[in-house]
């Protein structure tokens, strides 16, 4: 085996010296030929050496390397045209390390049909016989409000017949309903002229690329005309025209329309994902916008996963622009781009308004993988409490402990289990203080945690990753002192919780650890804290419930714990219970019990 490692070591030392210094993808392989990753580098000698000359810190990456037995390489003409192919690539192979973009649905187009008279349509399918297509539209609502902005402005065929020359000279169809209603100026019987339906369609194109300037530019002169000739119905149509597109163009205008074809990227990541937004501005309108997910394997930077984001989107939504806004330059040289990052002004208002949108789309999602699953919602919750805590391992199992007693009167405690973020209400106990006299929380949380955790061990039970005290410092030490004399310490983690300020104090620790107000890790805790306290108080209830009723009525000869809770239901005190008399009393028990607690009080 090491021989085999020995030579495969030597192989790979060879391919990398004929690698090209030119910008390319690279492609790592295992031994059985499957491709592991794709990476795009400036110069691809220098990066893929890299990877055999670093000591890399990030175990996927050195798991990677130790994977890789072959390596190909393809080299293009600029570092842009390597992150296109790389993009390609890792679509189509889905390699085991690349970052997986999670965003890969089928988006609907505007097609302008190659045809006579050009029908105008949506469609999800590309079809290359030359028609137009714009788009893609990540929002279809945005997609179906162009097509019917160009419905209102403009007489559009919609059937699919073959309007030849031929065919309607032929004379071969009739008008339909379309053309009477006012929809259709019948370019199947001759009543529209070819060049009256192509000026039409260049105007729509105009518009779907966002060009509406230039539209009512051509639009104005000619309602002039119109109306100076005496044609007022046309010069009325053009009017209500212009009307309409100067109304949809102020809907859309968000900032300076000076601001012409750019692009505008944000990015946000966490531990898992990136999040890629985009925005596509023409004349200060913002005339398409997506955000992407992206899948991180190998703990990628910001930068690559905006270089990724930056090459699907360009690619996607068929942009050409020659300025893109960015929060940050990524190290990617082209010089067909520019890369802007704006400091004021109304390029830093559309670079804000695509980080808000990143940080919505964030949001949004984490929302709806919490819905859909519970568990994954579950597991980044106990994933942030075990970085929060500086835990070794994730609290699945989480235990939480309070005192209850009112002026020293029956002092119990309560335990509450979570399991997995959630309650388990079926592992929930009760603890009646057995070796305190009077009101003494703290020893009284020696007790209680000394009596819990030596029974788990007896039993062989699980033990719990996280321990919650309700209380500060000194019940925190109250409860080190028990798992002290079980040898616990150490073996699990526990935390004290102060009310007043949410402070959380570690043993052996004197500043408090504060969470943020919001953050779901304080969120959880307080939950625990609550229902414990909820638990506890309802047995401490109960409890002084049955010794009232002990010591007032379960002295009389005969009556028992449930007939004196009737009475006590009903009467509400033992005071009205001496007062009540017998029919009174046998309306809520039994004649022969009622006639004994009568007798007794009188």
């Amino acid at each position: 085996m090491e021989v085999y490692l020995l030579k495969m070591e030597a192989t790979l030392k060879n391919i990398i010296k004929t690698i090209s210094n030119k910008p390319g993808v690279y492609q790592y392989y295992n031994v059985d030929g499957t491709i592991l990753y794709v990476g795009k580098a400036k110069n691809l000698k220098k990066r893929v050496s890299s990877y055999f000359t670093k000591n890399y810190e990030n175990g996927k990456t050195a798991i990677l390397v130790k994977q890789i037995a072959d390596i190909k390489t393809i080299v293009v003409g600029s570092e842009i045209e390597a992150l296109l192919l790389e993009n390609n690539l890792i679509k189509k192979y889905q390699p085991k390390y690349n970052i997986m973009l999670k965003d890969d649905k089928t988006y609907p187009w505007i097609c302008i049909k190659n045809e006579r008279f050009p029908r105008i349509y949506s469609t999800r399918t590309i079809v290359k016989d030359g028609s137009d297509y714009f788009g893609p539209y990540a929002s279809v609502k945005m997609m179906n409000t162009v097509l019917e902005l160009i419905r209102d402005l403009y007489t559009l065929r919609n059937c699919n017949y073959n309007l030849s020359e031929e065919n309607i000279k032929n004379e071969k169809f009739k008008v339909c309903l379309e053309y009477h209603i006012g929809n259709c100026k019948a370019p199947c019987i001759n009543e529209q002229t070819e060049e009256d339906y192509n000026n039409s369609v260049t105007q729509i194109k105009s518009i779907i690329r966002g060009n509406i300037n230039s539209v009512m530019k051509h639009l104005r002169p000619l309602m002039k005309e119109y109306s100076e000739n005496l044609e007022y119905e046309k010069a009325q149509l053009l009017k209500e025209r212009i009307e309409i597109l100067e109304k949809y163009q102020s809907k859309s205008v968000v900032v300076s329309p000076t601001i012409n074809d750019v692009d505008v990227f944000s990015i946000i990541s966490d531990e898992k994902y990136g999040y890629v937004n985009y925005l596509k501005v023409i004349n200060g309108a913002i005339i398409q916008g997506h955000t992407i997910e992206l899948k991180k394997k190998l703990d990628e930077t910001d930068d690559a996963l905006l270089q990724i984001g930056i090459a699907e989107l360009r690619q996607r939504f068929d942009s050409e622009s020659k300025e893109v806004l960015v929060p940050f330059k990524p190290e990617l040289e082209d010089s067909t781009i520019r890369f802007l990052v704006p400091q004021r002004g109304d390029k830093k208002k559309l670079l804000e308004l695509s980080e808000r949108n990143v940080k919505y789309y964030r949001l949004e999602r984490n929302k709806q993988k919490a819905n859909v699953s519970p568990t994954k919602h579950s597991d980044r919750i106990l994933e942030r409490m075990q970085k929060d805590l500086r835990m070794s391992e994730k609290p699945i199992h989480i235990e939480c402990f309070d005192n209850s007693n009112i002026q020293g009167t029956n002092p119990v405690a309560a335990c509450v289990v979570f399991k997995d973020a959630k309650p388990s209400k079926k592992d929930y106990r009760h603890f009646n203080i057995k070796t305190v006299d009077g009101p003494d929380d703290f020893a009284s949380m020696t007790e209680v945690i000394y009596r819990r955790y030596k029974r788990l061990l007896d039993e062989k039970e699980a033990l719990p990753q996280l321990i919650i005290i309700d209380g500060g410092k000194g019940q925190l030490s109250s409860a080190l002192k028990s798992l002290d004399q079980l040898n616990l310490r150490g073996k699990i983690t526990i935390i004290g919780v102060a009310k007043k300020l949410e402070e959380i104090y570690f043993p052996e620790d004197s500043i408090p650890l504060y969470l943020d107000k919001k953050s779901e890790s304080l969120k959880l805790i307080q939950y625990l804290r609550n229902e414990a306290h909820r638990f506890g108080i309802t047995h401490h209830r109960n409890k002084r419930s049955k010794a009232a009723i002990k010591s007032e009525l379960s002295e009389i000869e005969g009556i028992g714990y449930k007939t004196a809770q009737q009475l006590l239901w009903k009467f509400k005190s033992v005071a009205r219970i001496k007062k009540a008399n017998l029919k009174e009393l046998e309306n809520t028990i039994s004649k022969k019990r009622a006639k004994v607690v009568f007798d007794y009080f009188n």
